[in-house]
């Protein structure tokens, strides 16, 4: 993801290493980079660890706590307050779903 938006790497402040994301042993991560993001008009930035691997989450873990989102198990929608104002993060419809892993496929050929 970094090599294909072109971000811009930041060295880490606190270096760690991990060895449970791969079977070559040890890894260090050493670099971070500044996501900038949208889903519909709330727009935001995340800053996330760097390692190689083939999938990422960007709004996991960390992003919910520091924005202290509300998670409804039922229907899968988050709620969470960002700069005073309400926001409300509704699943995808399966149609929806189906269009962008239509479009996904398209942009990998």
């Amino acid at each position: 993801m970094v090599e294909k938006l072109n971000l811009q790497l930041i060295p880490h402040p606190k270096p760690y290493k991990l060895q449970w994301i791969n079977e070559d042993g040890e890894l260090t991560v050493d670099k971070q980079v500044k996501v900038k993001f949208s889903v519909g008009n709330y727009k935001d930035k995340v800053l996330c660890d760097v390692v190689p691997m083939e999938v990422c989450h960007l709004l996991g873990r960390p992003w919910r706590i520091d924005k202290k989102t509300m998670h409804n198990g039922l229907t899968n929608e988050i709620t969470f307050t960002h700069r005073e104002k309400k926001f409300v993060l509704y699943p995808l419809s399966p149609s929806q779903v189906i269009h962008d892993q239509v479009q996904m496929k398209k942009r990998r050929r």
